[in-house]
């Protein structure tokens, strides 16, 4: 059997952290297997929907590294819903009902009052012909919900082990809008039964939408899939994301500068029992991935763990990884010496570009003490240089001027770089370069 599965994301928004991780999910697990991976925008909700947004999503995902074997969109498979329709009407499992959102919300308030669960109470069946004739002359147009079967749903989920429900406590779910529109919890099965999907990886918030589903596989006469709910997102507090939703779009975290592969790498460690590490490639985080490592709780996201991880992938990127970045980037002529360099101590590869600007110049030198450099100067090797030039150089000025520690380091550093911090200065300066040095060390470097 070949596995195949399937990310199907509504395009009504800004694509966000949240909706990032069932896609890495799916792509890992179909990659690990020698599966399919199915991208399907579930975009029948047209009021809400927009190319613009499903365009987004595309970008985001070929952004991180996730790609797909195939594509599908519900808005021009709307026929096959129809049609699926027509075959549950048929064998009575669609039945047409009238209540309002109004009404359908007193109805939930009065059962949990008494204690009792939110599910329809089937009104709609016991209404006659007539009935229905004259709540649609008031101009009243039904909704279609899936009548469910009694009994228990249970299924052996990938993540949860031995899931159960009661057909009772869930209700008939709607699956039809007033407008005629499906809504996913028939429009998803319909797809899944025609493109073989064999597992659906998705997340907790859908354990219950599973359950009615299962049902509806069934009463289409189609195998059931392979489930899977992994844990959702929550703050580093551990309350809800989606109040930080905004601020964690992808379009925004790229212009932030955060490494495509730290979302990745961060993503698909989260919540389960291996460690978060700096993954470079895709490849060597599908040798990895395994959703039995997945655990029950809820898996905190941390934005200030995810730029950490971000620095450190750039630390571990090879010069070979970032030269086609630096050449976007106007700096063709940086070679690997200069990238391995200054690599460490880059937040976001834009941060290159000043440690470029250092070597290359100009920089505007910073200095309290003038005597320091000018004995600095004067003491200056000639070329060649190496690694060793820094300690060599500064040993002399110590002695000819009795600075040492912080009181002479840092006046040099501040005059050649114009940062306190940054790349070590033994590797730095052969790549400023002597004439430079002593221009920044005078003060005349234009």
């Amino acid at each position: 059997m070949t596995i195949s599965v399937r990310y199907a994301p509504s395009p009504t928004g800004r694509i966000h952290i949240g909706n990032l991780r069932p896609a890495l999910i799916n792509y890992l697990y179909a990659q690990k297997h020698g599966g399919l991976f199915w991208l399907r925008m579930d975009d029948t909700d047209t009021e809400r929907s927009s190319p613009k947004h499903a365009a987004e999503i595309e970008h985001m995902l070929n952004w991180v590294g996730i790609t797909w074997d195939r594509f599908a969109r519900q808005s021009d498979r709307m026929a096959e819903y129809e049609a699926a329709a027509e075959t549950l009407k048929a064998s009575g499992r669609l039945y047409p009902a009238y209540e309002t959102q109004d009404e359908l919300a007193l109805k939930r308030k009065s059962q949990l009052s008494r204690g009792l669960p939110p599910a329809y109470d089937r009104t709609a069946l016991a209404l006659s012909e007539s009935d229905r004739r004259r709540l649609e002359d008031e101009g009243r147009r039904p909704h279609w919900r899936f009548r469910m079967e009694p009994g228990s749903i249970e299924w052996p989920d990938l993540v949860h082990g031995i899931m159960r429900f009661d057909a009772s406590a869930l209700g008939d779910p709607i699956v039809i809008r007033e407008d005629g529109r499906p809504l996913f919890i028939l429009s998803g099965v319909v797809d899944d039964v025609e493109f073989g999907i064999t597992h659906i990886l998705r997340g907790d918030d859908h354990i219950a939408n599973t359950a009615s589903q299962m049902q509806i596989f069934e009463a289409l006469g189609a195998p059931i899939p392979v489930f899977a709910h992994t844990p959702l997102l929550v703050d580093a507090d551990g309350g809800k994301l989606s109040k930080r939703l905004g601020a964690l779009s992808l379009a925004e975290m790229r212009e932030q500068g955060i490494e495509p592969m730290a979302l990745a790498s961060l993503l698909a460690r989260l919540g389960t029992s291996d460690p978060v590490e700096p993954f470079t490639d895709m490849l060597s985080l599908v040798a990895g991935f395994d959703l039995s490592h997945f655990s029950h709780a809820a898996a905190r996201f941390d934005i200030v763990e995810l730029q950490r991880l971000s620095g450190k992938i750039l630390h571990n990127t090879s010069f070979m990884e970032a030269q086609p970045r630096l050449t976007a980037r106007g700096l063709a002529s940086m070679d690997e010496a200069f990238w391995l360099a200054v690599r460490g101590n880059l937040t976001v590869f834009a941060d290159i570009d000043q440690w470029w600007q250092v070597a290359e110049g100009p920089v505007t030198p910073v200095s309290d003490d003038p005597a320091i450099l000018q004995a600095a100067a004067a003491l200056l090797p000639e070329e060649p240089w190496d690694e060793a030039t820094w300690n060599t150089w500064t040993t002399a000025v110590k002695a000819a001027t009795g600075k040492k520690g912080r009181e002479l380091f840092l006046p040099l550093r501040l005059a050649l770089t114009g940062t306190e911090h940054g790349p070590e200065m033994r590797v730095l300066l052969p790549l400023i370069g002597r004439e430079k040095v002593l221009a920044r060390l005078r003060g005349d470097e234009a």
